[in-house]
């Protein structure tokens, strides 16, 4: 049985019956639950419904981040939206918390190994067009933990001559050059299959 959809009874987005210090207060609130929640970086056009019309989103936001200095965290534009960050001071206390980034690493999981798989066929890819590939929610931290494992190394590729400056995508290496080299160090011919 499916799932009937509760419509909110009144959505109060002007707050007209609170004092405007306490009106700013709850649209604060409400941007920074709303990005807080969100599973990708949050747009203008979404803030923009739970807050009122004359609610300055650009000085909402500036309030938030003032609020934030000193901690762990910051709101950050990111992708044409706004999404926390943790702050790059703290990076080494999640990686002891975490594991990630040791000198030993644990292996990927076969799930992780196919959300690897998936970057780097479909790239650019946003976690969002992932979860919705995968059918369930890819997380942060599974995202978090592929970006080091995950990153070619660009000046070996280009060595080995698969990438040039005009190459900007996996899918844009020539598969023969993909193939491998031979014994004399020239890269393999590499036919295609005419079944295909």
């Amino acid at each position: 049985m499916a799932r009937r959809t509760k419509t909110p009874v009144s959505f109060d987005v002007e707050l007209s019956a609170l004092p405007p210090e306490l009106r700013w207060r709850e649209w604060m609130g409400r941007v920074e639950a709303v990005i807080f929640a969100a599973p990708e970086p949050v747009t203008r056009e979404v803030l923009a419904r739970v807050v009122g019309r004359d609610c300055s989103l650009d000085h909402l936001i500036d309030d938030i981040r003032a609020e934030l200095t000193g901690r762990p965290y910051d709101l950050v534009a990111v992708a044409g939206g706004w999404q926390h960050r943790t702050r790059k001071n703290f990076a080494e206390a999640i990686q002891v918390a975490t594991g990630l980034g040791a000198d030993n690493p644990k292996p990927l999981s076969q799930s992780e190994a196919l959300v690897l798989l998936c970057i780097g066929y479909f790239q650019p890819i946003t976690r969002g067009e992932l979860s919705t590939f995968f059918g369930k929610e890819i997380s942060r931290d599974v995202i978090g933990h592929l970006r080091s494992l995950g990153l070619p190394d660009m000046e070996a590729l280009e060595d080995a001559g698969l990438l040039s400056k005009d190459m900007l995508l996996a899918g844009d290496i020539p598969l023969g050059l993909m193939a491998g080299d031979t014994d004399d160090g020239e890269p393999e011919e590499v036919e295609a299959d005419e079944e295909s």
